[in-house]
């Protein structure tokens, strides 16, 4: 779930795009547009169901209300109190969201500084990040839906689903710290989506198969004195973690220390040795765990004669690279609305597939990447490959690709030996969903 940009400079690793013809695809805003054909059996006033108050489930039934469908989205918590968590998102976000990614934002990212053993480099950055609150994109997302007229019913965990006359009816527990015994009631709907995480309960009804996923662990510390409130700061410890160590500030007293392991323990052990080390104090801690993008997950299954649907972390959608998946989530909400709605069509979710592909193409070139790798990484920064990762946002990993190598044509053989290398397995019984 975070969208970190320093990992644009890793998309430099990779020969692939030089070597086979990429397709890339910019993203861009698509009115959706109801088509007059309906699926057989599906009755038009049936609303459209979906599981999970997450932000790409908030957003899918923003997208659904306001293109004038009935919608009912069903969340098991009882009132809408998500976890906080901080995140930082490209400005592609402001193209989804408009208004909405300004109400949610804590702050603006303009640059970046990178570091592994003893080395720095810094990326100044063209279009600003975005800094934001998950609870408060959440809380946003919420209203925003509601008063396009969608439907948000509280205290109902998901229970089981079936094909019913033409559509799919869903069984919902309702859940309340009141009620002496469990309750049940049926809703029927024209289709399901599934937004109810990586361990989705909808996707294993309908038989998608359980997802991989990775630890997160993140606390909340003050800023270092002198630190800028718009600048991120990465550090490259591959003894610690294939991914990296970021502090995202929030404001200008505190930020976001953190990184993403692949065992839960040794993260939170290597996180509290990092802010030892650096003399940071823990505030407070945040945590989750995030799906890792192996291939592509088949967003739609037919049960009987209804579809189920899968977006955000339910389907994996995310950036293997960096494990950021808010704007890769909201494209990928997009693009089921635009299949629902346009008759089966959806060049999003297409062109959604070509960029996570890419992503992991560019994960498994850098992820044994040793302590010698990284130094050469910031020595060989030079102002080519700055200007264009401050110019070329990760959400853009084809163009990422081209002007990286294009500027520092040294890093191919490194892309090629991590190509060339054993994909890595994860270590057996951790972090399997």
């Amino acid at each position: 779930m975070l969208e970190l940009l320093p990992p644009r400079i890793l998309f430099g690793f990779t020969i692939s795009s030089l070597y086979c013809p990429v397709s890339v695809v910019l993203f861009r805003k698509v009115k959706l547009q109801e088509s007059n054909e309906v699926n057989q059996g599906v009755t038009p006033g049936d609303p459209i169901g979906i599981v999970g108050a997450s932000a790409a489930g908030l957003f899918t039934a923003l997208l659904f209300a306001r293109a004038g469908r009935k919608v009912r989205l069903f969340e098991r918590a009882e009132r809408l109190d998500p976890a906080l968590r901080t995140l930082i998102v490209t400005d592609r976000i402001r193209h989804l969201l408009g208004i909405s990614a300004e109400k949610s934002a804590v702050n603006e990212i303009r640059g970046f500084e990178l570091f592994t053993d003893g080395r720095a480099a810094t990326i100044p950055l063209e279009s600003p990040d975005l800094v934001i609150e998950r609870s408060l994109l959440i809380r946003v997302l919420a209203d925003e839906a509601q008063s396009h007229g969608a439907q948000l019913e509280f205290g109902r965990r998901f229970a089981s689903l079936r094909g019913s006359r033409g559509g799919i009816e869903m069984s919902l527990a309702t859940v309340g710290c009141r009620m002496k015994s469990t309750a049940y009631e049926r809703a029927f709907c024209s289709a399901v989506v599934g937004a109810d995480g990586a361990q989705s309960g909808v996707a294993r009804a309908a038989g998608w198969p359980m997802l991989t996923t990775v630890p997160l662990v993140q606390a909340l510390v003050r800023l270092p004195s002198g630190m800028p409130s718009d600048t991120v700061r990465v550090w490259f410890v591959p003894d610690d973690t294939p991914y990296f160590y970021w502090l995202i500030p929030e404001s200008r007293e505190r930020g976001a220390l953190g990184l993403i392991g692949t065992n839960g323990q040794r993260t939170r052990r290597c996180l509290e040795r990092f802010m030892e080390k650096r003399r940071f104090k823990a505030l407070a801690f945040q945590g989750a765990r995030i799906p890792v993008y192996q291939r592509w997950v088949p967003i739609e299954r037919r049960v009987a004669e209804g579809s189920v649907y899968l977006v955000g972390d339910a389907a994996a959608q995310v950036k293997v690279t960096t494990l950021g998946g808010v704007v890769t989530g909201f494209r990928g909400a997009l693009g089921v609305s635009q299949k629902i709605l346009n008759g089966g069509v959806s060049p999003e979710l297409r062109a959604l597939r070509r960029e996570l592909d890419l992503h992991r193409l560019i994960r498994r070139s850098i992820h044994r990447f040793r302590q010698a790798d990284y130094s050469c990484l910031v020595d060989w920064m030079n102002d080519g490959m700055r200007r264009s990762l401050g110019r070329v946002n990760r959400d853009q990993a084809a163009r990422v690709l081209w002007n990286v190598c294009r500027n520092q044509p040294r890093l191919l053989w490194m892309g090629l030996r991590g190509l060339l290398a054993r994909w890595p397995d994860l270590p057996a019984g951790e972090d399997a969903s």
